[in-house]
């Protein structure tokens, strides 16, 4: 299976809708890679930064679902190149 690495930026513009945007995240926890958020609540925004892994179609299907939450704006990149994901096998000590 051909995956990509990326990143979707969110844009929050009113903080009611934290809870649907974190349960989103959480439904797609598995392409997340690592998460930063920074409140700038004199502005009254919030900013998600993610680095994701996964197919163009998980990556389009997060955003869109983000996208179309209110007050909520999501863009991605991602890049050219694709990774086939190998195996990983625990390492049990």
């Amino acid at each position: 299976m051909e995956k990509r690495i990326g990143s979707i930026s969110i844009l929050i513009s009113n903080r009611t809708i934290v809870p649907q945007v974190n349960l989103l995240l959480s439904e797609f926890a598995d392409l997340i890679l690592a998460r930063q958020g920074l409140p700038m609540r004199e502005h009254g925004l919030h900013f998600i930064s993610l680095i994701i892994e996964g197919t163009t179609e998980q990556i389009s299907a997060l955003t869109g679902k983000l996208g179309r939450l209110a007050d909520v704006e999501a863009k991605s990149m991602v890049a050219k190149k694709t990774i086939h994901s190998a195996s990983v096998t625990a390492l049990s000590v």
